[in-house]
Order: structure tokens, then sequence, then C-alpha cells
């Protein structure tokens, strides 16, 4: 179903809010549990996500030195989560160590090639990095795969490209997804969800969309429609 494509972050602060959230939206079936949620709850959001047979992406986007980055996909694979993030920044030898943190578990890792909040003229100025915006996240995306990542979180408009170079197997978790009646907000590279399933995307992560809309229910129901 195209509905299990989804994924909806939980970018709330309290668990209550979170239970709130999952009671409203029932038939989500995966959903993110990003930093502010976690560091406020910690696993107790997992263990309520888990009893309800609910899918998790756990969104910490880690970003360390080798041993501590292995230590902590360790840490977080005992939640038996989905999905997990870390930096592809990170480098060569802390991916390597996180990959072989991951095997012989259910989870799997994804590499943050650039923040979908990041575009072109922030990459050169601000980061101060010369290479052009979607040679740069190929870039990155090859440096995870060739170090054992299963993944990449990356900006639909960089997924087509992904899919090509990476292969199919290679799985590919899109922010920055947007319908066409919604407020793009903070991000800067959107595409709507439709066409980013289209151009290689596994799965979508769409937040505000939904929970900040006046009928989180009815916004859902159109998105899947659109699906």
């Amino acid at each position: 179903m195209s509905s299990d494509k989804i994924i909806v972050p939980l970018d709330v602060p309290t668990i209550e809010d979170a239970i709130a959230l999952i009671d409203q939206l029932p038939d989500v079936t995966f959903w993110k549990v990003g930093l502010e949620l976690f560091v406020n709850t910690g696993s107790s959001i997992l263990q309520t996500l888990k009893s309800r047979q609910k899918r998790i992406f756990l969104d910490l986007k880690l970003h360390d030195i080798p041993n501590t980055v292995a230590g902590a996909t360790r840490a977080a694979v005992k939640y038996d989560v989905d999905l997990l993030t870390l930096h592809a920044t990170n480098g060569r030898n802390a991916l390597q160590a996180a990959a072989e943190a991951v095997q012989g578990t259910s989870t799997q890792l994804l590499a943050v090639t650039l923040l979908t909040s990041i575009n072109a003229r922030d990459l050169a100025f601000d980061l101060q990095i010369p290479l052009e915006l979607p040679e740069y996240i190929l870039k990155m995306a090859l440096l995870a795969q060739e170090s054992g990542i299963q993944g990449a979180v990356c900006s639909p408009r960089e997924a087509s490209h992904l899919k090509r170079v990476c292969g199919d197997d290679f799985l590919l978790v899109c922010p920055g997804v947007r319908p066409s009646w919604a407020a793009t907000g903070d991000q800067q590279r959107v595409m709507t969800p439709a066409d980013a399933l289209k151009a290689g995307a596994d799965y979508l992560v769409i937040g505000r969309p939904i929970t900040a809309a006046s009928d989180p229910v009815a916004a859902w129901e159109r998105i899947v429609g659109e699906l």
C-alpha cells in the first residue's frame, strides 16, 4: 500500500503529545522519532510504538568519532528499531564501525547525505564545499554504500540520480516532501509525494503537512489518496 511508504514524524516534546498524535492517526504504520522526543522520553516512546506494532525510524543523526558512533549504534539496535540515521560526514571509519554494529540485527542504517534545509548557496558559502550540490550528495551516498551502510537520507530531488548510480537495493528515505497544497517551511529542496515516489524514493517523510494541519486525519487521507 502507498500509505506504508509514508513515515510521519513525532516532532513533539512529550510522550503525552506523541501518544495523542498516534491515537489521532491510527492508520499510520511508520513513525519517526527524532532528537527532541528521544531526549525528552528516552526509550519510553519506542516501547510505546512497539507495543502498538508500529515501525520505527529513529532519527538521531549520529555524528562522532568511530568508537562513539559504534557504541551508540549498538545501544540503539537494542530497541529493535527499523531505521537509524547517522551522518555520512562521520567518515569511512565511523561508517564502517556502525555497519559492523548492526550486523545480525533487523535495524537498517541510513546515512544523511545533506540536510534538506541546506541549499546550494549554503553548501558553497557557509560550508565552503567546492562541489555542486548533486555531486556532493552522490559522493556522500557512495561513501556510505562503500562503507556497508544500507541506504541514505536525501532530498527527493536527488533520488533518481542516486537510484541509478547506487542501485535499487540502496534504500532512499526522503524528507523535504510537500504536497502542492502545503507550505514548504524551512525545507529548501522539495517535491510532491507522488513525484518523489516516481523519482525513486522508497519512503517519504511527511511531517507538518499532516501533523500541523487543522485536521491531521483529513490531511493524511488526502495525501494517501493522491498517491
